[in-house]
């Protein structure tokens, strides 16, 4: 049994203790630690990527304990794209910490990082509902510590309304495990699926009641509407890095969506019939335009950022909605690319805030900014990479989103909704653009702009204990992270085919999750792959399997 699969879980883990306990008081050594960590993530992440692009699928058991008896870690196409994704993520946040010396604004910082990518590493993988609660835990936890680093008021208000709505969405999550196990007996996600296949339509009122609670917690992580006010505070008043690193965070509820409503719930259940085009498309929906109207009515441009977040999540799950593998695909397309343009803006936000000097991110006349046109483009480029015009991979997305909502009887809304909330967004980036570095430039309506009358925000660069005044950044390590997080999108637009390719080989493991299921329950210690070649029968029920050998028992038989 390969150990790769759980490194993504232990690395980060072990390292945050090490940087705790070892070497707290030593900010040099914590930080070539935390980046070589988080480079070594990058690295094995792309290995286990590659092991399954495919089709082979991988499991880990934890103490050689079967499922569904022992806690399994399972690797399939969808779980290490999401933690590629977020190993691609990590190393680029990272250096802008380091580099705007964000990391030395208060304490803990690098631990906190790594037990954050523990959580989102660990929920990606796991192949059991209590243990992905846990993990929501674990990142939860280690979230709130980095959303009040370095401290402050507003900060530390907005930390606390994130923290009660997310222990909101614990205990919904918490009960509707019980109310599964005391219907099923399980919690292990491949025998659920067949548990639940199992029950009578008539009397699975409990499960029925399971699935919508599962249903409203992964809302409330991926801040869908009426469960997303926790979100525009908390990722305007987080740290840059933080906010960036966040980005990561609503997908984590978009992939707890996808993988229970594939697996455990699938389409044709008849006990889940009506859940996603009667509630969750129109509440997308819903999401979508409230988002947009928040980036046209924003008076700070962290804000507006943090609002187009609740917009792109909503366009996310309108095609998760749709419940296809077309839609699916799409789906996951515009999960990449809004994670990295997010990260990207959020980033750039910061570097706008330290350089307007008063004016800060209130969306007012203020003084031309150092390095404007520097920042203006990227500014430019990661703003059409959000509101979705040509040629970037935000208008590939919605062109993909908007061709699988063909196939759904809502599919007049879904166009309306999506083209029109493209419109705002536009006009909404484009007032904050001209705002910030063009009319900078020029003379307010009553003459030449006073700093002084800009609205009051609370100083974000000066360190506890010490006199108001800014870090001095290191110019060229911010700069290249968000740099880093563009090449991101432009190589997402320029190899757009092969990247929807691999999407929609994904999409397609997960609607047939046959292989999943008698990997994790009857083929303990192996790998298994889809194999087109495949013969029927020779493989018992499971006609489209090749299963690669890696472990055998005394006597040489295979298991």
């Amino acid at each position: 049994m390969s150990h790769w699969l759980i490194t993504p879980v232990v690395l980060p883990a072990m390292l945050a203790a090490i940087l705790v306990l070892m070497v707290r008081e030593h900010i040099v050594v914590q930080r070539a630690l935390s980046m070589a960590g988080a480079l070594a993530l990058a690295a094995i992440a792309t290995g286990l990527f590659w092991q399954a692009s495919d089709g082979t699928i991988t499991l880990y058991q934890l103490g050689n304990w079967p499922a569904p008896f022992g806690i399994v870690l399972v690797g399939d196409r969808l779980s290490t794209l999401m933690v590629l994704l977020t190993t691609l993520l990590a190393p680029l946040v990272l250096l802008y910490a380091i580099g705007s010396g964000w990391d030395a604004r208060g304490r803990h910082f690098h631990p906190l990082f790594q037990f954050q990518l523990m959580g989102i590493l660990g929920a990606f993988l796991t192949g059991d509902a209590f243990n992905l609660f846990v993990f929501f835990e674990v990142l939860l936890i280690a979230s709130y510590g980095l959303m009040i680093h370095s401290g402050g008021r507003e900060r530390l208000r907005a930390g606390t309304q994130y923290v009660l709505y997310n222990l909101l969405g614990s205990t919904l999550f918490l009960f509707a495990l019980g109310t599964i196990y005391a219907q099923t007996g399980t919690l292990n996600m491949a025998d659920l699926a067949g548990r639940v296949a199992e029950l009578d339509a008539s009397a699975s009122g409990g499960i029925r009641v399971a699935a919508v609670l599962l249903l409203m917690v992964f809302a409330i992580k991926a801040a869908v509407l009426p469960l997303h006010f926790w979100l525009p505070d908390s990722y305007a008043q987080a740290p840059a890095p933080v906010a960036a690193l966040f980005a990561i965070m609503t997908k984590v509820g978009a992939y707890g969506i996808i993988r229970f409503y594939t697996l455990v719930f699938p389409p044709d259940l008849e006990i889940t019939q009506g859940l996603f085009d009667t509630w969750l498309l129109p509440a997308a929906l819903l999401t979508l335009a409230v988002g947009m109207i928040g980036v046209l009515g924003a008076v700070r441009v962290d804000r507006l950022i943090a609002f187009s977040v609740i917009g792109s999540m909503g366009l996310l799950l309108s095609a998760v909605s749709v419940f296809t593998p077309d839609g699916i695909a799409a789906a996951l397309y515009y999960a990449i690319h809004s994670t990295f343009a997010t990260a990207a803006l959020f980033l750039l936000v910061d570097q706008i805030k330290e350089r307007r000097g008063e004016a800060g991110p209130f969306l007012v006349h203020g003084r031309p900014i150092e390095g404007g046109a520097l920042i203006a483009g990227m500014f430019f480029v990661a703003a059409i990479a959000m509101t979705g015009l040509p040629p970037l991979s935000g208008f590939l997305g919605k062109l993909l989103i908007l061709d699988a909502a063909l196939t759904s009887p809502l599919v007049w809304w879904v166009w309306a909704v999506v083209l029109s909330g493209s419109l705002v967004a536009v006009v909404g980036f484009s007032r904050a653009g001209s705002m910030i570095f063009w009319k900078a430039h020029q003379e307010g309506p009553d003459g030449p702009v006073d700093c002084e009358t800009a609205p009051e925000i609370e100083d974000e660069t000066a360190q506890p204990g010490s006199t108001k005044g800014p870090i001095s950044p290191r110019p060229v390590l911010p700069m290249i992270a968000i740099g880093g997080l563009i090449a991101l999108l432009i190589a997402l637009t320029v190899f757009a085919g092969p990247v929807n390719r691999v999407l929609s080989a994904t999409a397609a493991q997960l609607f047939a999750p046959e292989p999943y299921i008698e990997l994790v329950l009857t083929t303990p210690g192996k790998k298994i792959k889809d194999d087109p070649h495949a013969v029927e029968g020779d493989h018992g029920d499971a006609a489209d399997l090749a299963i690669d050998d890696e472990t055998s028992d005394a006597t040489g038989e295979e298991h």
